[in-house]
């Protein structure tokens, strides 16, 4: 494992060894940012679930107030008349089967949402092996495989993150730019974790979020107070 390099060191050396309110801790995560690139933020949230178990599954999607300060690149695999519509919404790639194809066949990656139709699904099943591991697979439940195609590439285009709980029971997920004025990645992680509390599993047993850290790209952790979470969730 690298050793962090002295700037790391010297922006962890800033953190207190405490918990910080979520508007304590923006300003501190945007000033602690150690790139010269406009870094993400980035909030995780360690979950009392147990995601080997089904009725334990933590995912959902939420649209962020203030967006994520780059617009997605959006493709979407569908037929006839939901072909204008896409394109009409913005969408960045079009098309049906040959865009399987082009994946398949190309290893075509350039784009960062997929969205389709239900009747596309039996051709986008094929890319699971390639769309599934990097997050990109269409699925009802996140509103990436739906019929109004043009509602989902609107609100991709503005904002909308999906969050999943992964194999240790922690949520990734990105709310913003370090150049964002505070307010605006408070309204965020505010949205997010809401919408993380929404999607509590009614087997989730115990205290529901045990821990969470904000931090940039490149910075060091700021862990937060959870207890504002676990009391809103109850």
């Amino acid at each position: 494992m690298a050793k962090p390099s002295k700037r790391y060191q010297a922006a962890a050396a800033q953190v207190e060894r405490r918990v910080y309110a979520l508007e304590e801790a923006v300003p501190l995560v945007q000033r602690l940012k150690s790139a010269k690139f406009d870094e993400t933020v980035e909030l995780h949230m360690r979950l009392g679930v147990d995601p080997k178990h089904a009725d334990q599954m933590v995912r959902g999607t939420v649209v962020l107030p203030n967006g994520l300060g780059k617009s997605k690149r959006v493709l979407v695999i569908t037929s006839g008349e939901k072909i204008r519509e896409a394109e009409q919404a913005g969408a960045d790639y079009v098309g049906g089967e040959e865009m399987v194809n082009r994946i398949q066949s190309e290893g075509w990656l350039d784009f960062d949402a997929v969205i389709a139709t239900p009747d596309m699904m039996r051709a986008v099943g094929k890319l699971g092996k390639i769309l599934g591991p990097r997050g990109l697979m269409p699925n009802p439940k996140t509103g990436t495989v739906t019929m109004d195609v043009a509602r989902a590439v609107k609100e991709i285009k503005a904002g909308k993150v999906e969050f999943r709980v992964d194999k240790t029971g922690v949520i990734h997920a990105p709310i913003g730019k370090v150049s964002f004025p505070q307010d605006k990645l408070v309204e965020n992680a505010q949205a997010l974790i809401q919408a993380v509390l929404r999607a509590k599993p009614a087997a989730a047993k115990g205290k529901y979020v045990k821990s969470a850290t904000l931090c940039s790209t490149m910075g060091p952790g700021v862990r937060l107070d959870v207890t504002p979470f676990n009391t809103r969730v109850q």
